[in-house]
């Protein structure tokens, strides 16, 4: 086999479950398979037909072990983008994806998939981001400003260009990147990202700290696997859970650490654990975001719905016969998992194809 060839027993395997499922019978299968080999044999690779590609990254979605949102996997809207190539065609189906997944607030899920890994040395895309909207972080004498974890893409961003306000709010560029080729950055139109204001219900001193968050969570450089085929460009969104935000992204200490200003507000005492002024700060933040959210129109679910719907899609794959793997310490919310039902559970921590997969981070081409 070339370097890079697909392996066609793992071709073969999923283009049986997947059309099984899809209610295709066996002469349609059994034809299709030995395409699917013939191709394989010629060229080393083959190509997914629209229909494979849907239900494959549906299926990717079902079986992300980390996922707590997998109730609405048959939801998931699939661009086909397997013929841009070029950075600036690449960025704009970006923006038609951002549009179509915020939704003016009500959030849709969706994933935009790129040309696969080829056995003859096309040229990948890669998107460095993490999240095509994400806040930047720059070290500073004082510590840093913004998102520490958005310190080495925005010193990189700043090399190719990029010039900010440093704020803690600044929206990264995006930065597209086609084979061996300089990265490109572009700038995200604002008009395009959805921003939510983070005010306390209650609390009115709350809108002090000036937080803010956006409203759309698109993951942008795991690469999809489907069919033993490789994407390595499939930026993909659902909505926030409350907690990732809350409980994470604004409290976490090695991030935006709000939980000390919190608890000022709130007169809480930080001389010692034992008051746990840690959770009641934690618990006022928490819902704050989620006031904020419902407030500007915002789709979110907070963790104890969430909860909920995963054993619903547990009850439903049961139903089907198929297996849910998870992996646990991920599939708890990160605030009160005991008063979930998923605490009480045990799952199998195993990776099931098609999924999501970590890939190598692109920075070390960097300028």
């Amino acid at each position: 086999m070339n370097q890079g060839t697909v392996n066609c027993g793992e071709a073969e395997s999923y283009i049986v479950s997947c059309l099984r499922e899809l209610g295709k019978t066996k002469e349609e299968i059994d034809s299709r398979v030995k395409e699917v080999r013939r191709d394989i044999a010629a060229t080393g690779t083959y190509m997914h037909t629209y229909e494979e590609l849907v239900h494959g990254a549906r299926m990717a979605w079902r079986n992300s072990g980390r996922c707590i949102g997998r109730l609405f996997w048959k939801t998931l809207e699939v661009f086909d983008c397997r013929h841009i190539f070029k950075e600036d065609d690449i960025f704009a189906a970006l923006q038609r994806h951002i549009d179509y997944a915020t939704n003016g607030g009500r959030v849709r899920p969706a994933i935009s998939i790129f040309r696969q890994s080829s056995p003859d040395g096309e040229p990948e895309v890669r998107i460095w981001n993490h999240q095509l909207i994400r806040y930047a972080g720059y070290e500073t004498e004082h510590g840093v400003t913004g998102d520490p974890a958005s310190v080495p893409l925005t010193r990189i961003c700043t090399k190719l260009g990029w010039r900010s306000d440093g704020t803690d709010f600044d929206i990264l560029p995006v930065v597209l990147q086609t084979g061996t080729r300089e990265p490109h950055i572009y700038n995200l139109p604002r008009q395009l990202v959805k921003e939510v204001p983070i005010r306390h219900p209650h609390m009115e001193s709350f809108h002090s700290l000036g937080l803010r968050w956006y409203g759309v969570p698109f993951i942008s450089d795991m690469a999809l696997e489907i069919g033993g085929i490789r994407y390595t460009a499939a930026p993909f969104n659902g909505w926030y859970m409350g907690t990732e935000i809350g409980a994470r992204n604004l409290a976490d200490p090695f991030r935006y650490n709000k939980l000390p200003e919190v608890a000022k507000l709130m007169g809480l005492s930080m001389d010692s654990n034992i008051n746990l002024w840690k959770d009641r700060a934690l618990v006022e933040l928490n819902t704050a975001v989620l006031y904020s959210f419902k407030l500007e129109g915002v789709s979110i679910v907070d963790h104890h719905t969430a909860a909920d719907q995963f054993v619903r899609f547990e009850e439903q794959e049961a139903a089907l016969g198929r297996e849910v793997s998870g992996n646990w310490s991920w599939l708890i919310p990160p605030m009160s998992p005991a008063a979930t039902p998923i605490f009480h559970r045990h799952y199998e921590n195993k990776i099931v194809n098609p999924n999501y997969h970590y890939q190598r981070c692109p920075f070390h081409q960097a300028p």
